[in-house]
């Protein structure tokens, strides 16, 4: 069925209602502990701005690149122990920062280590957790569910940083990467409690060639031992005598390759990953100008951002009725134009209350389109994409999405130091300009399927 035809009232079940309660608290706790690294490393460790820039960058280019061959090994396991596995892996690497802090035994490198480690547990997370969805919600109910994710992220980031920077101010800058580490746990814990069955997508998985039946088609009780065993109460060859695949070279670029080869994603591929690393890279200049020569107090700051945010949960709300009424490819592409329209005027900021004001109508614009855009894109790549090939699909933009965004932050914080703040915002707003024509091709004619596999 085309996202186009869904209707309003979809049953989502009892085990999408647990996936996205966990969701929730999970992003919330994120939120709550926006920017915590950054802040412990100039206020408990007094790092320079180098430092500062680095732990952001290698943070997400190391995780990246550790997760590449985590798509291949999950894709070939059951996916509720992997969400419960990353889950307890951040709270245990997040819970060793506040512990280290309160032994006087802090390190810039610890901090490191720590980041690239939520990093790669994030990469597995959301691979896994786009399996289990389409496992859990039937497709007619897909752009419903993906809007309710898109409206809670945008919710907690509306309110997560600014009850976040009051706990710091109250209790100090550890205070929010317990209680993000505290989230994970919950998160763990929901997940858990989705019970029964991997879902619709096991049953649909395909075997993986020359290997037999992958792990995905066996239903998971919930009550088994690890991900990637068959339970012992299960029956038949597959529970008893074989198990997952063992992950080969070749393995690993799958998902990039079935990315590549098919003429949808493709192109949607290369606007979604261009459009946020240049939006991303925009961030630290746009900061260091708010924050330094145009005067703005970091409560106007963070009040610039988050309450902007609101736009994004206006535009999850209104994503399935705008493609109930122009239909999936015609949103795709207005939305996705729309959104890069924005950033451009951030060059053009200046002190004072209009400046404040002209921040956030720009933020509160292109925040609503993306709310728009969002559901609809992880719902259609959600559908075009085999149940047996998610896992290593969604790893590979998630791992090429966070390189980019590394590597584009470190060029334009270098063009930003040469030329200026202004200059460097200026630059990727003209080269936002230029990403609309690769969604000309994001969307297959009616009826078109993904590429053999």
């Amino acid at each position: 069925m085309a996202v186009g035809d869904v209707r309003e009232r979809v049953p989502l079940g009892r085990g999408f209602r647990w996936l996205w309660a966990a969701y929730a608290i999970s992003s919330f706790g994120t939120r709550f502990a926006f920017d915590a690294f950054a802040l412990i490393a100039v206020l408990v460790l007094h790092a320079g701005t180098g430092q500062v820039a680095l732990l952001s960058a290698a943070g997400l280019a190391v995780g990246a690149a550790v997760a590449v061959p985590l798509g291949p090994w999950v894709e070939h396991r059951r996916k509720r122990p992997v969400l419960i596995t990353a889950d307890l892996t951040r709270c245990a690497a997040l819970l060793t920062v506040p512990a280290a802090y309160a032994l006087d035994h802090l390190t810039f490198a610890h901090l490191l280590v720590v980041a690239v480690t939520v990093s790669a547990a994030d990469i597995a997370f959301g691979a896994a957790a786009g399996a289990c969805l389409k496992g859990l919600v039937p497709p007619e109910g897909l752009l419903t569910a993906n809007g309710r994710l898109e409206s809670t992220s945008w919710t907690a980031t509306a309110l997560g940083p600014p009850l976040g920077g009051a706990a710091v101010g109250m209790f100090g800058p550890v205070v929010t990467v317990a209680a993000d580490a505290v989230s994970y746990l919950l998160s763990a814990a929901g997940i858990r409690a989705i019970g029964g069955g991997e879902g619709r997508a096991a049953a649909m998985a395909e075997p993986a060639a020359g290997k037999g039946p992958s792990a995905m088609a066996e239903p998971a009780a919930e009550k088994g031992p690890a991900a990637g065993k068959a339970p012992a109460a299960e029956k038949g060859p597959s529970a008893t005598t074989s198990g997952p695949p063992r992950v080969r070279a070749r393995d690993l670029a799958d998902g990039w390759r079935f990315i590549l080869a098919d003429p949808a994603l493709r192109p949607l591929f290369l606007n979604t990953v261009l459009v946020s690393g240049l939006i991303m890279a925009t961030a630290p200049p746009l900061a260091v100008l708010m924050l330094g020569p145009l005067g703005f107090a970091p409560w106007q700051y963070g009040l610039a951002f988050a309450l902007p945010c609101l736009g994004g949960l206006v535009g999850a709300r209104l994503s399935p009725a705008l493609v109930r009424r122009h239909g999936e490819r015609a949103v795709l592409r207005t939305a996705g134009t729309l959104r890069v329209c924005w950033p451009l005027g951030l060059a053009f900021v200046h002190p004072g209350p209009t400046g404040l004001a002209l921040v956030m109508t720009i933020e509160f614009g292109l925040i609503t389109c993306m709310g728009v855009f969002n559901p609809v894109h992880a719902t259609y790549r959600l559908t075009r994409t085999p149940p047996d090939r998610i896992t290593r699909t969604l790893s590979a933009w998630s791992i090429t999405s966070k390189a980019t965004v590394a590597t584009l932050t470190g060029l334009w914080g270098l063009l930003a130091t040469v030329a200026g703040p202004r200059t460097a915002i200026a630059a990727a707003g003209l080269l936002l300009l230029a990403t609309p024509p690769l969604l000309r091709g994001a969307t297959a004619r009616p009826g078109a399927s993904a590429p053999p596999t």
